[in-house]
């Protein structure tokens, strides 16, 4: 992270350290919620880290949430394919964690509170951003999988017996 450069646009790093800080503070709690195993909480925490950190510096850069969060669930999606293979874990215990920082809560909740105002056009307006970001979520996974399976076949990955 260049700290010369937040500083100039009137970025703060402290800011910075706090979303990573964060962002693994809430995908190693919601690695507890979902039961995941003790000793895959730091990586759950991790994985929702670093596709914080993807999201952050996307956004930061200008490109968009949903871009952001496409690229971000792809990131996390592949971490979570690591972390599986070396830790023989299944990939969404780190998968599901990892993608609760992305996940946007904040814009549905904004969309119903706007239903309930009578303010329509900012509710569809948040409404539409929020299914958008929710599908980047999924495509991001979803692709993931998808390369992950044609490296696969291809044979650039090997394959253990079984699977």
């Amino acid at each position: 992270m260049n700290y010369n450069r937040a500083y100039k646009k009137g970025g703060n790093p402290v800011v910075y350290l706090e979303q990573l800080i964060t962002s693994f503070i809430a995908s190693a709690a919601f690695g507890i919620l979902f039961n995941a195993p003790r000793e895959s909480l730091f990586k759950c925490g991790l994985s929702g880290m670093l596709g914080w950190m993807v999201y952050f510096g996307l956004t930061y850069q200008g490109y968009g949430a949903v871009l952001g969060t496409l690229a971000a669930a792809f990131f996390i999606a592949l971490v979570s394919q690591m972390f599986a293979k070396f830790y023989k874990m299944p990939i969404i215990i780190f998968s599901v964690a990892g993608i609760i920082p992305l996940v946007p809560g904040g814009l549905a909740y904004d969309t119903m509170r706007n239903i309930v105002e009578n303010d329509y056009t900012t509710a569809v307006a948040l409404g539409v951003k929020a299914l958008m970001i929710s599908g980047a979520i999924a495509v991001g996974l979803v692709f993931s999988e998808v390369i992950n399976h044609v490296f696969r076949r291809q044979g650039a990955i090997p394959r253990k017996a079984g699977s």
